[in-house]
């Protein structure tokens, strides 16, 4: 599949999330409820969830490796609300419509890196990463524009050993995820995040290790997976 097809497909897909979530309209600032949407505060929390996935702390669990697994799903989140930023920017800005964020992101820095085969990294190069999750904090907190949150999430991706295959693989899982908890109360705070001992996210990689699936087969599995929690 093209680059720009990949894009194109998960811009289309967060956009219809964001209308099915918020409601329609949500790009001028508020939710269907009234809620004050801030999309740069959430790529910063993400951001601390993503530098929350090293071992960072001095004084505890000093030999733990990185769990690079994790922290995959960590950049897709981050990835969310990158592109949430984007499209709400755009449409504010009357700067044209999904294609022309696309071909924006393509002409981005490193973005041609991106589309290589990813480079694994290295755990003792922990440092150098979560000074760049912490640029890309930095940039949120002082309300930087969509092209440069785009150039930091690219650098941190990177760094991170996730390509664009890679994040259009994932975020096509975590779409699927999304839209269940939605549909299983997670708005309003009935939704069961811990099934058994695990995490949903912890689960729904471990059933695409499993086997490959699409869209539909993945989330008739979610299900069945949600059915058993407690059993």
């Amino acid at each position: 599949m093209k680059t720009t097809q990949m894009l194109l497909e998960m811009f289309e897909l967060q956009q219809f999330l964001n209308d099915e979530t918020n409601g329609e309209g949500w790009e001028k600032g508020y939710t269907k409820q009234g809620r004050i949407i801030n999309w740069r505060r959430c790529i910063y929390m993400e951001c601390a969830e993503l530098i929350d996935s090293f071992n960072w702390k001095h004084w505890k669990d000093i030999d733990i490796a990185p769990d690079w697994e994790n922290i995959k799903i960590e950049i897709v989140d981050i990835w969310h609300f990158v592109m949430s930023l984007g499209l709400e920017e755009y449409k504010e800005q009357h700067l044209g419509g999904i294609e022309d964020i696309v071909n924006f992101v393509v002409d981005a820095q490193n973005f041609s890196e991106f589309c290589k085969e990813p480079i694994h990294p290295d755990d003792e190069d922990i440092l150098c990463v979560i000074n760049s999750i912490e640029h890309m904090m930095k940039d949120a907190l002082e309300h930087a524009s969509f092209d440069k949150m785009i150039d930091d999430f690219i650098e941190v991706a990177l760094l991170c050993g996730v390509n664009l295959d890679i994040l259009y693989r994932y975020y096509l899982a975590k779409n699927v995820l999304n839209g269940f908890r939605q549909e299983h109360g997670y708005k309003e705070g009935t939704y069961i995040k811990n099934w058994n001992g695990k995490e949903d996210n912890e689960v729904m990689l471990e059933l695409l290790e499993e086997k490959p699936m699409g869209a539909k087969e993945l989330y008739r599995a979610l299900e069945l997976a949600y059915s058993k929690i407690g059993s």
